[in-house]
């Protein structure tokens, strides 16, 4: 990888922490922060991922890691309370790279996609429902709320990805780096036990 891309991971890892961008809008920033064409050749997210964990390492290492908890166990509630619709958490709150910015994404495996949304109707839960690129490349639909997290002591945004009850099949499957990119409710209890 040329240096060039290095700086722009290193500049939207940088957005990532701070800002709590995702890695799509953060590169993009970057690219446009650092006076690049738009069409320059952009890291790919494994490059930036380990652009954010150097980040962290260096800058927030004294407070990444309880706030990186608290995230994890408020994910963890909503994951219980959504326990019927298999829900499994993904992004930097599953890989370890959140920080008090960071949102959280579940994804809902369903019999009947709007099952999740009236449970959300049932317990008069706010949210807004648009629609979004799944895992797999296709549409989804997104129900996003906000929520307090007890541990941080404000709200953070939780995303319930909704996927049909067969997608959780290749869903489990490792990356070409072994690494799994969800985790269910007992996967993220054993991570915050083992912190």
């Amino acid at each position: 990888m040329d240096s060039l891309q290095s700086e722009i991971a290193a500049t939207a890892a940088r957005m990532v922490v701070e800002e709590g961008l995702e890695y799509g809008p953060a590169k993009r920033r970057a690219v446009k922060q650092l006076g690049l064409p738009q069409r320059a050749a952009l890291p790919d997210n494994d490059t930036v991922e380990e652009a954010v964990r150097e980040y962290i390492s260096v800058f927030c290492g004294d407070t990444q890691p309880a706030e990186l908890q608290a995230l994890r166990r408020h994910a963890l509630t909503w994951m219980e309370r959504l326990s019927e619709f298999r829900p499994h958490l993904t992004g930097a709150v599953w890989n370890g790279t959140a920080t008090r910015l960071s949102d959280i994404y579940l994804q809902l495996f369903c019999d009947d996609p709007k099952s999740a949304e009236i449970a959300l109707i049932d317990h008069g839960v706010d949210y807004e429902a648009r629609t979004v690129t799944g895992f797999q490349g296709t549409p989804v639909e997104a129900l996003s709320l906000s929520s307090v997290c007890p541990g941080l002591g404000e709200p953070v945004g939780v995303h319930l990805l909704i996927h049909d009850h067969d997608d959780l099949r290749g869903a489990l499957k490792p990356d070409a780096r072994r690494r799994v990119s969800r985790g269910d409710s007992s996967a993220v209890r054993a991570l915050l036990e083992a912190a």
